[in-house]
């Protein structure tokens, strides 16, 4: 069960300096209410960058994820039969708010999550992107025609909302996987269950905040914080949840798959990335040593679209090195607000993976160019690194690092970088620079990636479908092929008479 506050942030007093403080909630929001657990039972969160407390978000346990369900199930059906414009103008006026309070949204998302500000900024744009295109997709789900094949019959395909669908988000973007899965799901007629990592959960409820005052009905957008396999371990034993949408590791996505076996649900799973980035000596060295930059260390690292295996063809892979480690040591580091090159990592455990990594590549021959050590800015904070003449049986090169280390080796032929490039089970996306048209093209179809960046980094955007291949998940978020989750097919063949 799950109770009603009885004044909003009544245990919050955070030092987060905001326009509009009733930004920042310390409650789930179920049913249109916000909530705590009965035993009134609290979760600590705080500041990457130096373990500052920044506040405290109610912790839900397995009856309260039911009661979300709950309100989620009631409310399904009148949002499902509301008129697609009357859903596109509530999801408009969503928008519009994220972007009418951008700078506080940015500001709790650097303070709990540790990205730079300006980054912080960049993801709600982006965000926002969502419900924006949402909005107008939800005008026109039917589109579909089917020419009949009988004579004294006329044929009609018709989508409709599965019903509930559960949305599992993680820490590194925690703006934009809701918003890319939330868009979708309402525009579809779904009403949604979210469960945001509990590390970074006032994001997620800054949009419930704002998604009520665009008008969203009690019970359509529901926010549950809490421990992930409490909350989501019901939502998975529980047939109303048609569809769960989960952005995170392949080991957890694999988990999820099996638990959704016993009630057959609809599922859409965002999992891990290794992505290479190859540079064909033909490549303009400048732009790609730019690109490599970004694809590297957006985020600090923290992506898992971001660059992890750099593959160089031998004429240019010196020069590449030295221009690629002279950028990188001139990153800065330091607090998200003070807006640095290079933020916090989100835990410990991160850390200590970066330094595994850098410490098993040099016992193995590679060079270190710059970086390899934590940083002095704090516990969590690692120097941008790059490490040179990595060999193929480093863990850097079969595990996903997840942090500012970047490990370069030479090849010689374009076989033997594709094939290195393809030698994972992850198949999100691949980086490719060369100014060759026919390689473009020939290395753009033998690489198994679900997406394929050629001379430039940034690709993701709202009419985009974005996923991968193999381990890397299934189905796609993002463009029209986003809605397709969340909607049934039905098939009505009528008689002419």
């Amino acid at each position: 069960m799950v109770r009603a506050a009885i004044r909003h942030d009544a245990r919050q007093d955070t030092p987060v300096g905001l326009a509009d403080r009733r930004l920042m909630r310390s409650l789930a929001y179920v049913g249109g209410r916000w909530t705590a657990a009965d035993d009134a039972a609290f979760l600590p969160v705080t500041d990457p960058a130096d373990g500052t407390w920044i506040g405290e978000v109610a912790r839900i346990g397995r009856q309260g994820s039911i009661a979300a369900v709950d309100a989620a199930d009631a409310a399904f059906h009148a949002w499902a039969r509301m008129l697609p414009q009357e859903r596109s103008a509530i999801l408009r006026r969503w928008y519009d708010l994220m972007l009418a309070n951008r700078e506080d949204l940015a500001v709790i998302m650097t303070r709990e999550q540790g990205k730079p500000i300006s980054e912080s900024r960049g993801e709600i744009d982006y965000a926002a992107s969502f419900i924006e295109f949402y909005a107008e997709e939800a005008k026109r789900p039917n589109i579909e025609s089917v020419t009949s094949h009988l004579h004294d019959a006329e044929v009609e395909v018709w989508r409709e909302p599965v019903g509930v669908a559960a949305l599992v988000t993680p820490w590194n973007f925690p703006c934009a996987m809701i918003t890319r899965k939330a868009g979708a799901a309402l525009a579809a007629g779904c009403t949604v269950v979210v469960h945001p990592s509990i590390t970074t959960p006032f994001s997620a409820l800054a949009l419930a905040e704002l998604g009520e005052r665009a008008g969203l009905p009690a019970g359509v957008f529901n926010v549950v914080t809490g421990d992930a396999p409490e909350i989501v371990g019901a939502w998975m034993a529980d047939k109303r949840v048609r569809a769960l949408s989960f952005t995170g590791s392949t080991e957890v996505g694999k988990l999820l798959y099996r638990q959704g076996a016993d009630t057959v649900k609809r599922l859409v799973l965002e999992l891990g990335g290794h992505a290479p980035f190859i540079v064909f000596a033909d490549a303009d060295l400048d732009q790609a040593v730019d690109e490599a930059i970004k694809a590297k260390f957006a985020t600090s690292g923290q992506d898992c679209l971001g660059a992890n295996r750099f593959f160089v063809e031998r004429p240019v892979y010196d020069a590449f090195c030295k221009a690629f480690a002279e950028r990188t040591a001139r990153l800065s580091v330091g607090f998200g607000m003070d807006d640095p090159d290079i933020g916090p990592l989100m835990n410990e455990g991160a850390v200590a993976k970066q330094e595994d990594h850098v410490t098993d590549a040099l016992k193995k021959g590679a060079k270190r160019l710059v970086g390899g050590k934590r940083h002095p800015a704090g516990d969590l904070f690692f120097q941008p690194t790059v490490l040179a003449d990595v060999p193929a049986d480093a863990l850097i090169m079969r595990e996903e690092t997840f942090g500012p280390v970047a490990a370069i080796a030479p090849f010689d032929t374009e076989e033997e970088a594709l094939t290195r490039a393809n030698d994972t089970e992850y198949g999100l996306v691949a980086y490719l620079h060369t100014l060759d048209p026919r390689r473009i093209y020939r290395a753009s179809r033998a690489l198994a990636f679900g997406m394929v960046a050629v001379n430039r980094t940034k690709v993701t955007g709202a009419p985009i479908p974005f996923g991968g291949m193999k381990q890397s998940g299934l189905e796609r978020e993002g463009s029209r092929l986003g809605l397709e989750a969340f909607t049934d097919v039905k098939y009505l063949c009528r008689d002419w008479a």
